[in-house]
């Protein structure tokens, strides 16, 4: 494993939202071969690129990258709410 790759959630929530590759791309003022590259982990981004990823889909930045393989969302937003104390549901 590359000690320096950098993982995101950029494909999943680019189809979340009904976005091409190209509508990203034209978005955050790159390459779509660049869009490609970050969706397959190929590059990671410099800090402004990450800050204007992040700005289209309106999330903080540890919730569109991190340096480690990321969880699936939903388990992310469960963590974060337990943190907060805000979820209350049902333990196995």
């Amino acid at each position: 494993m590359n000690k320096r790759q950098l993982y995101n959630r950029i494909k999943l929530l680019r189809q979340e939202r009904g976005m091409s590759r190209q509508e990203l791309a034209d978005l955050i003022e790159v390459n779509v071969q660049t869009v490609g590259y970050l969706e397959r982990f190929e590059y990671s981004p410099s800090l402004d690129l990450a800050f204007r990823i992040c700005d289209v889909f309106d999330l903080p930045v540890e919730m569109v990258f991190a340096k480690y393989p990321m969880q699936p969302m939903s388990v992310e937003l469960l963590k974060h709410l337990n943190e907060r104390g805000g979820y209350h549901g049902k333990s196995e």
